[in-house]
């Protein structure tokens, strides 16, 4: 070790007993300044814990349904499909007619398409003897176990594309409509009244649970065509289902996809498309970055925080600096630099916002982990992830805080005169 390091380590460790002694003399005042820091780096955390769990949670009911699909959605011409005029005029009741079946059955003939189904959803009354309930119905064609592979049979099978073609009155229950009809009873061969007719159960399905926030496992699922003649009354459904055989042909396929529908519905200008087409990885993405812009807003707004505990540190280290001006001038009568008493109030601060960011980081693990086993406690899928990069950002900030808010004050100490410090009471 050079000469020259030994003067700078001296200095610090007499900083760093000066701070000690300053911030175990003032209990009280220390902690109060502490809880603004503490507040802020723990909402750091919190946020970002949170946002990282959220987003693996959502981006994983998205691959739950495979990594290798397109979704052909409707949607209102000249809007985006993910734009606030599409979802207003959505929920407003304006319905698009022009996706069909055969449109389906036109993109099943597609290259690198290997299995395709057309679907809606809607809802009926449904009763099995004195038990009746209103039942969400989703019609589907019969490729719908090849294209979502999760939609897992617990007995029994799914309705073929002969009984889709012919109107087949046959449902397939999940695991919770069968629970609320027939309860702990064999359910396959039994028949449930839909809208005056009669369904005979051909299949059950695994439970499921919810995904993309809908609760699969209520859901009755029928034929397309039944639906749509016997029970809606419709000739349109809402979306189309495709598999791709080569996902390296993602790009390729959902051009192929638009071409084929531009062309089916009359189509010349894009901006008057009334469909949509996302891939698996497109929605993945589109979820990411929706996700990152709230997560970067909420960590702006817990950072609002750490600004007021910054103003905390600043009047605590002016009234410090008030306190102490007398030490201040003995030390500058006795040889100290200005720069020598601006930082030890500098690394005074810094001090003190650093043991807040690590106590607001440690509570901050510790809260993350309790919600964590409290959404596994309630049944919720969702775990809070702590996110390594909360652990530079929560320090960095709280950091950066004391040396913008310890500044002044620090500056200000260095500033006084030894005479006029020495004669102050």
């Amino acid at each position: 070790m050079s000469n020259m390091n030994i003067p700078l380590i001296s200095k610090n460790i007499r900083s760093l007993r000066f701070a000690v002694k300053t911030i175990s003399t003032h209990k009280a005042r220390t902690v109060l300044t502490l809880l603004g820091v503490i507040i802020g780096v723990f909402s750091i955390v919190v946020v970002m814990s949170l946002g990282e769990g959220v987003r693996g949670f959502i981006v994983g009911q998205v691959e739950s349904f495979g990594t290798n699909l397109i979704q052909v959605e409707v949607k209102i011409p000249s809007a985006a499909h993910l734009s606030a005029e599409n979802a207003a005029s959505r929920a407003q009741g304006a319905q698009i007619t022009t996706l069909t079946v055969k449109d389906g059955e036109a993109i099943r003939h597609l290259p690198n398409v290997t299995a395709v189904y057309a679907g809606a959803i809607g809802q009926e009354r449904a009763s099995y003897g004195s038990v009746g309930k209103r039942i969400f119905l989703f019609g589907a064609g019969a490729d719908i176990a090849s294209v979502d592979e999760n939609a897992k049979l617990a007995s029994g099978r799914f309705f073929t594309a002969e009984e889709d073609a012919n109107l087949g009155r046959v449902a397939v229950l999940g695991s919770e409509t069968k629970e609320t009809f027939f309860g702990e009873s064999d359910a396959l061969g039994e028949y449930v009244v839909i809208k005056g007719e009669k369904y005979r159960v051909i299949g059950v399905l695994a439970p499921r649970g919810a995904v993309a926030f809908f609760n699969l496992d209520a859901f009755t699922y029928v034929p397309v065509k039944t639906l749509q003649k016997k029970i809606l009354g419709v000739d349109h459904v809402q979306f189309v289902s495709v598999k791709m055989s080569d996902i390296a042909r993602e790009t390729e396929t959902v051009a192929d996809i638009i071409a084929l529908l531009r062309k089916r519905h009359d189509i010349d200008d894009p901006d008057k498309d009334d469909f949509s087409v996302t891939s698996s990885r497109e929605a993945r993405k589109t979820l990411e970055d929706i996700l990152g812009s709230v997560t970067i807003l909420l960590l702006a707004l817990t950072s609002i925080s750490l600004l007021v505990g910054g103003v905390g540190i600043m009047n605590v280290m002016y009234v410090s600096v008030s306190e102490r001006t007398n030490e201040i001038g003995l030390r500058k009568a006795v040889g100290a630099r200005s720069s020598d008493i601006l930082g030890q109030f500098l690394f005074e601060a810094l001090m003190i916002t650093f043991i807040g960011g690590l106590m607001g980081i440690l509570l901050g693990i510790i809260f993350s982990f309790g919600l964590s086993f409290l959404f596994a406690y309630l049944g919720f899928g969702l775990t809070l992830r702590f996110a390594p990069a909360s652990l530079l950002l929560g320090i960095g900030f709280s950091m950066a805080v004391g040396l913008l808010f310890g500044l002044a004050p620090a500056y200000l100490a260095s500033q006084l005169s030894p005479m006029d410090a020495l004669r102050k009471e």
